[in-house]
């Protein structure tokens, strides 16, 4: 029976599927609670809980990689629904930390330190309140199924007394101390940073070779340096002990030009006699491994650079000159007086603070440290109990325990942070801690004690630093699963499922909080990482603002839908690997979703036959589509048990467009509207209906829009969303007509080119569709033979 001669009553009245019933669908789901975490008293092992990233509403535009990033955190969530799990997905805004500080200085033109801290505070509350709304309608539109009414800020003062109180007990448990060394600086962001919070970049630079003449005589050797602004601050010079050319110098007294101080030559292995000179000069501090030789050689500090980056008293006339400034006077000065002999221009590896992207210095400072080198062996052993997706990236975090040197240092001179919760007694001068449980501002409070527990003083300065940012990211596992505010939860859903995140991150966010998780539990705080790729144009460079290349992805998804945003990002994206961002590629992704939902137009005119009313016997072409539907769910199943959305996202497109649509329904179309053959039409039905069921139940974590939107038109229930919908299984039964497929869609592809290319008799215009044509049937698909006559029209020869 000719399909012309049917009318088709669709139960979806949409022609085109669009953003604009996204939006009903999400104010749906708000309207009825569908994502909302209730406590429910389900076992320990039904629970699935995320430790979600707390995005960083710093400015836009946001990165459509992060944007990619969240919806595929949301693929987690849903998986996890579709394995029957009770889903925890908390959302948090963290909103402390350097950026907002230096997004605040450039919105108002101000700077921090010449604002009064109150107000600038103030301000950089404003400045959050106004980027935090947009991030989270990003979110939403994506259709991220969060629980968005349980959103924790980590500048809240109930996350931030959480952090206190953690400090506090670390405090007790001797892991903290205060101590002055030499740390990184950066001076633009004003503040002491960690190792995690230094990149390298290959920066241009001068290499200087400057005389250095011995003590009461004419002969000087020449030592190169990258940093002839730290002259004033030199207190040694070193040379292989095997570099001959030095061998009879060592010992001997050098005078460092311009400021005519005398230091000694010493031997040490860390010269590098193929670099420079071979000579090395070793001033306070030119970079880290000046600070190891100070150490070990027992050398006295000169403070070479202040707080505000200026050269300081010691460097006699050139003191209070930017470093710049200090370098280029300086250089001009040795060339006066006939102290270089040369100067190249090389590309120097260069230590940059991650935020600001300037030079760091090494500075001598106060600071507090949370202790970190004696628990690695700890930590490398605990963390081989993490799952990571995918495994290669377990390398990240091994490489970086195993390069830290030095402890934590976890305070900062910063105003916009989580305060460091001590008063020191003005008597003693030793800390006092509160209890743990309130938020403290030192800086602007009276303590909440008396006297000072070593002294019985009663007057007392508050502190004014506060924490490094990563202390209260890094609690995130313990904040969402109540760790102070109820054992009972904390003990069901600790240590929590899974850590997605960047593998730029792997270094901070994810080692601070093992750290301090083992700290403060003993235990790892997820069973899993799943770590995501860069985002990077399409010339394959990294975005970043500074490039210009920076795609902002709320106009791309309400041009073409969050669902096929979201399906571009599981479609080009290999868990753990880089992907390109590509509004072509969205594109593409929307002509799948479109292609979908004609699809489910189709099929929502036909009754439902499902497994209760199924027939005694399928005929052989729904056969073999049960088996190429098998095949197609494993690989997606497979896939969504390693997260990889990836393999289900081209699975389910490969199979739905070019197999299920473009040959299967074309071939039982005329079983489908044919009433005379009652078996032979309900096994068409059923199999069509239980081929779209799957393809909607699998593609449901990855467009979760148009799944549920044809999942309720045609199948009129919400079971799609629901915590009891079942995971489709893989039925095998059919697996041997697999091998048809690569004939079905031979022997169809030559049928319809031979059309296009056979002139009609009566129109002399290629055949239609439509049009009989004669030609045979091959003998390896006689078993699908009645429907490829109908399908084709063919009169057989």
């Amino acid at each position: 029976m000719s399909i012309t001669n049917q009318k088709l009553s669709s139960k979806i009245t949409e022609k085109i599927w669009s953003s604009d019933i996204e939006r009903k669908i999400i104010e749906e789901w708000k309207a009825n609670n569908v994502y909302d975490n209730i406590e429910t008293n389900q076992s320990k092992d039904k629970y699935f809980v995320i430790d979600t990233p707390p995005p960083y509403p710093s400015g836009r535009p946001w990165h459509i990689g992060a944007a990619a990033h969240y919806s595929q955190i949301d693929m987690i969530s849903r998986v996890a629904r579709l394995k029957g799990f009770k889903v925890i997905f908390p959302i948090g805004v963290d909103r402390n930390g350097i950026p907002v500080e230096i997004h605040t200085e450039k919105k108002y033109k101000i700077r921090m330190r010449n604002t009064e801290r109150k107000e600038f505070l103030k301000l950089c509350k404003l400045t959050l309140d106004d980027t935090e709304n947009e991030f989270i309608e990003i979110l939403q539109s994506l259709g991220l199924s969060a629980d968005f009414k349980q959103k924790y800020q980590t500048d809240s003062p109930d996350f931030r007394a959480f952090t206190q109180s953690t400090f506090i007990e670390m405090w007790n448990k001797g892991l903290v101390y205060l101590g002055n060394r030499p740390n990184n600086y950066c001076i633009d962001c004003g503040t002491t940073i960690a190792d995690a919070e230094i990149i390298y970049d290959d920066i241009e630079t001068k290499l200087v070779y400057i005389k250095f003449y011995l003590e009461n005589n004419n002969e000087f050797i020449v030592i190169a340096t990258t940093r002839p602004e730290l002259l004033f601050a030199c207190q040694a010079v070193i040379v292989n002990p095997d570099d001959e050319r030095y061998k009879e110098m060592q010992g001997k007294t050098l005078r460092i030009p311009i400021f005519n101080r005398e230091v000694k030559i010493r031997s040490h292995h860390s010269a590098n006699k193929n670099f420079g000179s071979g000579a090395v000069m070793i001033c306070s501090y030119g970079d880290l491994n000046d600070v190891q030789l100070f150490r070990e050689l027992g050398l006295m500090e000169i403070r070479s650079i202040n707080l505000n980056g200026k050269t300081t008293e010691f460097a006699g006339m050139f003191s209070n000159l930017r470093i710049k400034e200090a370098r280029s006077k300086i250089i001009d000065e040795l060339e006066k007086q006939g102290l270089v002999e040369k100067i190249e221009i090389i590309s120097h590896r260069t230590p940059l603070c991650e935020r600001s992207k300037t030079p760091i210095e090494i500075i001598s400072l106060e600071d507090y440290y949370l202790k970190q080198v004696d628990f690695k062996s700890n930590l490398l052993e605990q963390s081989k109990d993490i799952k990571f997706y995918p495994e290669m990236h377990r390398q990240i975090l091994l490489n970086w325990i195993n390069s830290i040197t030095i402890d934590w240092p976890i305070s900062r001179r910063r105003f916009y942070g989580t305060e460091i919760p001590i008063w020191y007694c003005t008597k003693c001068k030793k800390p006092n801690l509160p209890e743990p449980g309130k938020y403290y501002r030192p800086w602007d409070e009276n303590p909440p004690f008396d006297k000072c527990t070593s002294c019985n003083n009663d007057k007392f300065e508050g502190e004014k630093k506060i924490f490094d940012t990563w202390m209260d990211s890094s609690i995130t596992p313990l904040y969402i699963t109540k760790f102070y505010k109820n054992r009972e939860t904390f003990n069901k859903i600790y240590p929590v499922s899974i850590r997605p995140q960047g593998k730029d991150i792997v270094r901070t966010w994810l080692y601070y909080t093992l750290l301090r998780c083992l700290y403060l539990t003993k235990h790892i705080p997820w069973h899993s990482a799943w770590i995501m790729g860069y985002g990077v144009d399409e010339k394959g460079e990294k975005m970043s603002k500074s490039k210009g290349n920076v795609i902002d992805p709320l106009p791309i998804i309400k041009k073409y839908g969050a669902d096929a945003f979201r399906f571009w990002s599981a479609s080009e994206t290999n868990v753990g690997y880089d992907f390109r961002c590509s509004e072509q590629k969205i594109q593409s992704a929307q002509k799948f979703l479109s292609k979908l939902w004609n699809i489910g137009r189709f099929i929502s005119n036909f009754e439902i036959i499902d497994e209760n009313n199924r027939p005694q016997e399928l005929e052989a072409t729904d056969k073999w589509i049960l088996s190429e539907l098998a095949s197609m769910t494993k690989k997606c199943l497979d896939g969504y048990e390693e997260l990889n959305f990836f393999i289900p996202a081209n699975a389910l497109r490969e199979f739905t467009w070019n197999i299920f649509a473009a040959h299967y329904i074309e071939m039982i179309k005329s079983r489908a509207y044919n009433n005379e053959s009652e078996e032979e039409r309900k096994s068409a039905l059923y199999t069509i209906h239980k081929c779209f069921r799957t393809i909607l139940l699998l593609l449901e974590p990855i467009s979760p829009f148009i799944t549920y939107e044809l999942w309720k038109k045609i199948y009129e229930d919400g079971e799609i969303v629901s915590e009891q919908k079942k995971i489709p299984t893989v039925e095998i039964e059919y697996d041997a007509l697999v091998s048809s497929t690569q004939h079905i869609v031979k022997f169809n592809s030559e049928i319809w080119n031979k059309k296009k290319e056979t002139l009609s008799s009566v129109t002399n215009k290629p055949l239609s569709l439509k049009d009989p044509i004669k030609t045979q049937i091959p003998r390896e698909l006689e078993l699908f033979k009645d429907d490829l006559i109908l399908m084709h029209n063919i009169i057989v020869e």
